[in-house]
């Protein structure tokens, strides 16, 4: 209808808001930079997302299934444990080093420190990190059952190790950490893993 306010693509508006937060973490990203990323009024924000919390939490998940789904696509699409976890990381460096896009991963950066009022925030990003942590190591005691690695691999700590290197390698990005010096840390992570494979597997 003439006379009524064009409408904004939500779609784009969520992306540019993943951009922000991906960029500045949670706390550090006010609603005024949100009103200033998405060219919208904070009560056209809150319409369409309800609360800035609502809205970060729609953003990760965005994040999640996009450029951040790569641990779960590589667990989905990789016929072996060791394929799994170097996909796993290689990728992670690609996508935290992606030139134009912010630098490491979003849901480690984004809220490692909070004020009180924001520790649901906290603690939800913390149970997506332990989640992701808890479906390494069940990929690496699958990896035991198959007969990939060998009985006695403790696959809870070595899951922890490359769990912590992931989130180690966002740290790095951010802090500016070349793409190819990350690379050849994964080389050299990967010889832990190597270590437990059962020849001819």
């Amino acid at each position: 209808m003439a006379g009524r306010p064009r409408e904004f693509d939500r779609d784009q508006a969520l992306e540019k808001a993943r951009d922000a937060f991906w960029t500045r973490g949670y706390e550090g990203t006010s609603m005024a930079d949100l009103v200033s990323a998405l060219g919208l009024a904070s009560p056209r924000i809150y319409a369409a997302f309800g609360s800035k919390e609502d809205l970060f939490r729609e953003a990760v998940a965005l994040y999640e299934a996009n450029e951040g789904g790569f641990a779960t696509r590589a667990l989905a699409e990789e016929p072996t444990a060791r394929r799994v976890i170097e996909r796993m990381l290689r990728e992670a460096v690609e996508t935290y080093t992606r030139p134009g896009w912010p630098q490491g991963c979003m849901v480690v950066s984004a809220a490692t420190n909070c004020a009180v009022e924001n520790d649901s925030v906290l603690h939800w990003l913390a149970e997506h990190r332990l989640a992701r942590t808890a479906s390494i190591v069940e990929r690496l005691k699958q990896g035991v059952r198959d007969g990939e690695l060998k009985p006695d691999t403790d696959a809870e700590t070595l899951g922890d190790y490359y769990a912590t290197l992931m989130h180690g390698l966002s740290v790095q990005a951010r802090d500016g950490v070349p793409k190819e010096r990350l690379h050849a840390l994964i080389t050299v992570a990967m010889q832990s893993l190597d270590a437990r494979l059962i020849q001819g597997a």
